[in-house]
């Protein structure tokens, strides 16, 4: 038996903020990043919304990118002593993140981060309190999904929790958020739901209902990404549902071993912290030619969708290959994690003990080909140095 799940509500639209004048409760804990939100009067909105409700609202703002378990504890902490029964999180996925992880501490203050490691091992939520998240980049889409990556800085480690608990009540998809982002941010999550929608389409748990979710979330990346790029908020709106979509089929299909590498290796590199989505717009081209030789009609199938002419499916899916490599050139995104700056004898020194770890990741059991450690290790150097996977 299989499981689809989604949010019991979505709101989409520009102003589609003002739906939290319409939620019943009394206390609202928000949760928020840096200070974009609060610059760019969203943070603002939000907290006069949720008045106008009649609830009382604290806010526990600050939440860093990649956000801690350090970080997590204090918020659950936080809700604790406020008791909210809406947690509303504003911002990047990480605050969204963030605050998914501190519900469950707040409803489970006995339950240790180690409980939660384990994939779909989350006690029952809502006993407490409701979740509604409001993204305001175009890419984790954790708005809609089970997932939640949270970083353990004294390992360098990031895990990804995963439970169908933690797929928020409400999710409100307003393209005024997403209007704020600088460009670099803007590539960055863009090739993150593109890689989010490619790997739902070839994990080993798509299904019919995840399919047409992750073709057209592609399709809709490889129009819209690069006028969202450079500023037209028309495809910056459309970008926003794009990596909506992309989050519903991913959540339900699950991820693969690009995820994997860009989990253990965003943090673990002192020369420079790799943004997620710039993760995993490098591996991405390098491991659909791993991936190939299990899932090469799939791959095949993404590059006819999207247009793309080849006499046979190796054709097709190195022209897939090359309009990726194209996307990156035109977002600035490097071709190889040495172009990106990785010291090389620090990626060395490291790369075995990652290669376990990325290995080990909750994203890899869905990979469409296994992978062993050996073969990871040849795959992040294939990534370090741009030479060809042919293994």
């Amino acid at each position: 038996m299989a499981r689809f799940t989604l949010p019991r509500d979505l709101y989409y639209g520009k102003g589609s903020l003002e739906v939290l004048k319409t939620l019943n409760g009394k206390k609202a804990m928000v949760v928020v990043g840096g200070g974009s939100m609060k610059r760019f009067g969203f943070l603002g909105k939000t907290v006069s919304y949720l008045e106008q409700a009649g609830m009382k609202v604290q806010l526990f703002e600050n939440v860093e990118p990649d956000p801690s378990v350090e970080t997590v504890m204090r918020g659950a902490k936080a809700m604790r002593a406020f008791e909210p029964d809406w947690i509303v999180s504003i911002g990047g996925g990480s605050p969204i993140d963030a605050a998914k992880a501190m519900w469950t501490f707040y409803e489970y203050p006995e339950t240790s981060f180690e409980d939660l490691i384990t994939p779909f091992s989350f006690p029952e939520l809502r006993q407490k309190a409701k979740f509604l998240a409001i993204p305001s980049t175009s890419g984790t889409a954790t708005e809609v999904t089970a997932f939640s990556v949270i970083t353990d800085y004294k390992t360098g480690i990031k895990y990804p929790l995963a439970d169908y608990n933690i797929t928020p009540d409400i999710a409100v998809i307003d393209p005024e958020l997403a209007e704020t982002m600088p460009p670099k941010l803007t590539a960055h999550t863009g090739m993150d739901a593109l890689t989010h929608a490619i790997e739902a389409f070839v994990s080993t748990l798509n299904s019919p209902f995840t399919d047409p979710l992750a073709l057209k979330a592609i399709q809709m990346v490889f129009d819209y990404l690069p006028d969202s790029y450079t500023g037209d908020m028309k495809a910056r709106e459309q970008m926003h549902y794009a990596q909506c979509l992309a989050g519903m089929a991913f959540t339900n299909a699950l991820l693969g071993i690009v995820h994997s590498m860009a989990h253990k290796t965003g943090a673990a590199f002192s020369t420079g912290h790799i943004p997620h989505g710039c993760a995993n717009a490098i591996y991405l081209p390098y491991v659909i030619k791993f991936n190939a030789k299990n899932a090469g009609d799939r791959y095949a199938d993404i590059a006819k969708f999207a247009g793309l002419k080849g006499a046979d499916d190796a054709e097709l899916i190195q022209k897939l290959c090359n309009k990726i490599d194209e996307y990156n050139r035109k977002l600035g995104i490097p071709k190889t994690l040495k172009e990106f700056g990785i010291d090389e004898a620090e990626f060395k020194d490291k790369v075995s003990k990652i290669a376990g770890l990325a290995v080990g990741d909750a994203c890899t059991g869905s990979n469409p080909r296994p992978i062993t450690s050996e073969e990871m290790e040849k795959l992040l150097t294939c990534c370090y140095y741009g030479t060809e996977v042919d293994f």
